[in-house]
């Protein structure tokens, strides 16, 4: 049936239904317990639940358990780790860029600030205005990875107004309204922030110099600090010009600011932007759903920039809890929600998840065994498989960076990778423990899907699996190949 909205919804779902009404497009039913805990971990934590935690999940009769979900996922320490490592590609923050010392400064400040649900509002302006030596204020980085008065406003507009004015770097903007002129009146509010490095330490300090001007590249002349579509700095102004760029960004009233991070939260857990690409905000480009960015934009706003509050709000909605099952009508659909979008796992939550399906944990060169892909601090740390699955070098601010697109060499990876073999065949592994442990067939098989899918094993599966089980001379032989087959499934490879 084609939603309605109705009084008691939340706004999100009003805005949603309201939409698909006007589209006379029909909304798949809800997501089943074992999809929908599967789903939340994933995106709040970027880990999958432990079989216990499922398991737990499932028999639990209480019908705020869902809430109660959502609280606990946005609490834990795994939802502090995962959004650390994503506003880690937002900055850049790698050594290769940076150094040692200054990628584990601006790591640990990022850290902080997830931990303490620092509002995004705050987050931005303590980048924008960090001065200091880099080694020791972890937001001076964002200036060691871009230096110049022009590569700082490309990255600022991109990052916090999502806004991309590279192409007006050398002629006015082809698909929008942004000129030349606009782009340097941007550079000019970092024309006196400077970087020099100080004896004995092989991290610069960011400081901001007396003078400095951005030129015109055509004119010759003086460019004047003007943000997008605002009033030019006075003239009789003193002080950093950062400041004044910062107050104006950071507004609740900038449609630009809370736009972009309201989208950037919304296609995290939607799977799709309510404009896409994320970070290409611009009037030929505009929302699937204007009302709807409206006010998560506006909500955010009010609420001052609180980022958890938000996440909680869309995960609780009807929208991110629908099945990503179509019905006749929405097949087609991927833009207006009316289903929940197959989303494959990242290159971190795939790494991670393998590593707690086979209860074998990886060992990156240089940090200690048992480290999750999600904790690394440092995006040049060499691994095959995190590069062939798609994760960001870390050299662009742009989302696009980061490809979550599946590919053949990726499918033959996870059939023929011999350490994937060796994971599942592991004498500490899951496998192992669950031999060890003497299950029953039955028991054995329900650790193995409530392991990797959350949920207790279908039908087809008993009938296909248990008889196998029962005529083997070697169970362990039977469960190895039954986890290798569920981890090459799709329902493993996707959060849906």
């Amino acid at each position: 049936l084609v939603p309605r909205a109705t009084a008691g919804a939340r706004p999100i779902d009003r805005l949603v239904d309201a939409k698909l009404a006007a589209l006379g497009l029909p909304a798949s039913g809800m997501a089943s317990d074992s999809d929908f805990i599967r789903r939340a971990s994933l995106d709040a934590t970027g880990v999958l639940p432990t079989p216990e935690a499922s398991r737990g999940f499932l028999a639990d009769k209480s019908p705020n358990k869902r809430t109660l979900l959502v609280d606990r996922l946005l609490n834990s320490g795994e939802y502090v780790d995962f959004w650390s490592h994503k506003w880690a590609d937002l900055l850049r923050s790698s050594r290769k860029s940076l150094s040692d010392k200054g990628n584990a400064s601006l790591n640990n400040w990022i850290r902080k600030s997830v931990l303490d649900n620092k509002p995004w509002d705050q987050f931005a302006r303590e980048v924008l205005l960090a001065v200091g030596n880099t080694g020791d204020v972890g937001p001076a980085n964002f200036y060691r990875s871009s230096k110049s008065p022009e590569t700082l406003a490309e990255t600022t507009s991109q990052a916090f107004l999502g806004v991309r004015i590279q192409c007006a770097k050398c002629h006015n903007h082809p698909y929008e309204k942004w000129t030349q002129n606009q782009y340097y009146q941007m550079a000019a509010f970092f024309a006196r922030v400077r970087t020099r490095n100080e004896d004995g330490t092989a991290d610069p300090r960011v400081f901001v110099a007396l003078g400095g001007e951005v030129n015109h590249p055509k004119t010759g002349s003086k460019v004047v600090p003007v943000a997008l579509d605002s009033s030019p700095l006075a003239s009789g102004f003193s002080g950093d010009r950062r400041t004044a760029l910062a107050e104006w960004l950071t507004s609740a009233k900038n449609p630009f600011f809370s736009r972009i991070i309201a989208n950037r939260l919304w296609r995290h857990f939607m799977g799709r932007g309510i404009v896409e690409p994320v970070d290409d905000i611009r009037v030929t480009n505009p929302p699937s759903n204007a009302e709807l960015l409206d006010y998560l934009a506006s909500d955010l706003g009010k609420n001052g920039f609180d980022l958890k509050r938000s996440m909680r709000n869309i995960m609780l909605s009807s929208a991110y809890q629908r099945s990503a099952v179509s019905v006749k009508g929405n097949e087609a659909d991927n833009r207006y929600y009316s289903k929940y979008l197959f989303k494959r796992l990242s290159a971190e939550q795939l790494m991670d998840g393998i590593t707690s399906a086979t209860g074998m944990s990886e060992k990156f060169p240089g940090y200690p065994d048992g480290l999750r892909a999600t904790q690394l601090p440092d995006a040049g740390v060499p691994s095959y498989f995190l590069d062939l699955f798609g994760r960001p070098a870390r050299n662009l601010t742009c989302e696009c960076e980061r490809s979550d697109d599946p590919n053949l060499g990726q499918v033959l990876h996870l059939m023929n990778n011999g350490g994937l073999n060796a994971r599942i065949a592991g004498k500490a592994g899951r496998v192992a423990k669950i031999i060890e442990a003497k299950l029953p067939d039955a028991k054995a098989l329900e650790e193995l899907t409530l392991t990797c899918f959350s949920r207790l094993p279908t039908s087809d599966e008993k009938k296909k699996a248990l008889p196998a089980l029962a005529a083997a001379k070697d169970k362990r032989i039977v469960m190895e190949d039954l986890l290798w087959a569920f981890m090459n499934s799709k329902e493993f490879v996707f959060n849906h």
